[in-house]
């Protein structure tokens, strides 16, 4: 199994369809808000550190993550938009996906935030060194510059 992380720029890729259908199956709709957004121009994680990457497993789109700036704080980027196929779930692949965008906030922010959707997210999240922060509209928040975690890609 090959895990490849790419950066989606311009148009989403026509397998982000596939994903949507697995969650909306599932009874989640941030990947079809993620659609219509991009759609729609509204958001386009063009801003300054925002990023869209997807996570391709032997050349098949197993999961979507992105970040966008944090509205609430200063200095601070929101993992948004995040999913992952449940046939790629415990594969490593959500973790890689999620590592490659902190390496990249790392770079341009001081604090990450997410909003977990369940308890297995924020299981999820906190493997990776997110802290439980129930304030300004997420659930967790990772600090980068304050964590004796660093996480890395590879």
């Amino acid at each position: 199994m090959t895990i490849d992380i790419r950066m989606i720029r311009d148009r989403l890729p026509q397998q982000i369809a596939d994903l949507e259908s697995e969650a909306r199956q599932e009874g989640y709709r941030h990947i079809t808000r993620l659609i219509d957004e991009w759609s729609a121009g509204d958001v386009r994680f063009e801003g300054n550190g925002e990023r869209l990457l997807g996570a391709y497993v032997d050349a098949v789109l197993a999961g979507v993550g992105g970040m966008t700036v944090e509205a609430a704080m200063s200095r601070a980027l929101r993992m948004r938009r995040f999913y992952i196929s449940p046939a790629m779930r415990g594969r490593g692949t959500g973790r890689m996906l999620a590592l490659a965008l902190l390496d990249h906030a790392r770079s341009c922010c001081c604090i990450v935030t997410v909003h977990a959707g369940n308890d297995g997210a924020a299981k999820f999240w906190e493997s990776l060194g997110f802290q439980a922060n129930g304030q300004c509209g997420h659930t967790h928040r990772f600090d980068l510059h304050g964590s004796s975690f660093t996480p890395r890609s590879r």
